[in-house]
């Protein structure tokens, strides 16, 4: 197949809208399922290199929940623990497999930003990963293959409407990108740079200590921000993303917003949030709705008389400001990359709120050595890459 029509570019008023290769060759794609949209395809292929990039860098399956051309979510397929089965709501499904683990990570990352995700695998797709994708609000999967018995599962989503996308696995693209924009070409190199742990070693804090844990979870971080929409920084632990900042002007904003996301993964697994008693039947996004909200600024919205009933068995206790920080600043050994330097130090400041004890970033800043000082005052192991990671 050369081309592929779409039924429209990013909006339905943008018509015609088609995929093809450039250089002649046929479309590396076939679709099993559905009819996957323009938008699908630019996460379904961006998401579709990052993991497997993962899988080359780690050796594991890896798996990616994307949205809107950026990362919810990325992991490796390392097993679970009880309490991150619990927080991912995949503890009545049995042992899981690798991929499917993986998976589980990548969506459980940012559970509301994953709604409604375009799902990307490395290795073919199992039952037990279908298992998974069945139940969760998705707009559609890319692997390289599936099982005959998970296809049955996915065929089963939307009444068969489901876009279930195969890749080939071989496939290899051009050595240089082409982009319009307002009628103008852009050409460009492609970023084939590849992420490897020689990246970090040149660390320039006083603390050199980077355990192999570590450097697995900076490189996850940097190879998920190679495919995230930049200004964009990712905080990383346990072989996945668990907060990623994406678009923002400011490099401080993505500390935050990430940084933000990542507390409330930590905090997902405060035995307060696991023992949340949730009225029977409820639909998996009122509960995580609720969850996000009990987390936040605005937990009365969801504690309030007439409110709380449609949500929960009884009444949750208020998790106080107090009560959240004693459990984060319980939490240390995450890691930070950013996709290009930190200019001030603010953002040393806000990382160590969310427990970072090791940051890998190009450097080059007129105030490298501010920031390094600010590493150094909280004992954090910082590498200079060398490499900017920008994705637009």
């Amino acid at each position: 197949m050369k081309e592929l029509e779409l039924k429209y570019g990013c909006n339905p008023n943008q018509k015609p809208s088609r995929i093809f290769v450039n250089d002649g060759r046929d479309l590396p794609v076939r679709i099993l399922s559905g009819r996957p949209g323009y938008i699908n395809f630019m996460d379904a292929l961006n998401g579709w290199q990052l993991v497997s990039e993962l899988k080359r860098a780690s050796g594991l399956p890896a798996a990616a929940s994307f949205k809107h051309v950026s990362p919810a979510g990325a992991a490796v397929g390392i097993p679970l623990s009880e309490d991150l089965k619990r927080s991912y709501f995949v503890d009545d499904l049995g042992e899981l497999s690798p991929l499917a683990c993986a998976y589980a990570r990548a969506r459980g990352a940012d559970r509301m930003s994953s709604f409604g995700d375009f799902i990307s695998l490395s290795d073919v797709c199992d039952a037990s990963t279908a298992s998974i994708i069945r139940r969760e609000v998705s707009d559609g999967v890319i692997a390289p293959g599936y099982t005959d018995e998970a296809l049955a599962i996915l065929q089963e989503k939307k009444k068969g409407a489901y876009n279930i996308i195969e890749m080939d696995p071989d496939y290899r693209p051009v050595s240089l990108e082409h982009k319009d924009v307002f009628g103008i070409t852009f050409e460009q190199g492609r970023n084939e740079q590849e992420i490897n742990e020689e990246l970090l070693a040149n660390v320039v804090t006083e603390n050199k200590a980077m355990p192999e844990e570590a450097k697995r979870d900076l490189l996850i971080s940097l190879i998920t921000l190679k495919y995230t929409q930049s200004n964009s920084v990712c905080y990383a632990a346990d072989g996945q993303a668990i907060g990623i900042g994406a678009g923002q002007q400011s490099r401080v904003h993505c500390v935050r917003l990430a940084g933000s996301k990542a507390d409330n993964w930590l905090l997902r697994q405060c035995p307060k949030v696991l023992n949340l008693n949730f009225v029977e039947n409820i639909r998996r996004a009122d509960r995580d709705n609720a969850i996000d909200v009990y987390l936040g600024d605005e937990y009365e919205d969801v504690l309030k008389d007439g409110v709380w009933q449609t949500l929960f068995a009884e009444k949750p206790e208020v998790f106080t400001m107090e009560e959240k920080r004693a459990w984060l600043d319980t939490r240390k050994g995450i890691a930070l990359g950013s996709d290009a330097f930190f200019p001030f130090s603010d953002n040393i400041e806000r990382a160590k709120k969310s427990g970072v004890s090791y940051i890998a970033e190009p450097g080059g800043s007129v105030r490298d050595e501010d920031v390094i000082k600010a590493c150094d005052r909280y004992g954090i192991a910082m590498a200079f890459t060398g490499i900017r990671l920008f994705h637009h």
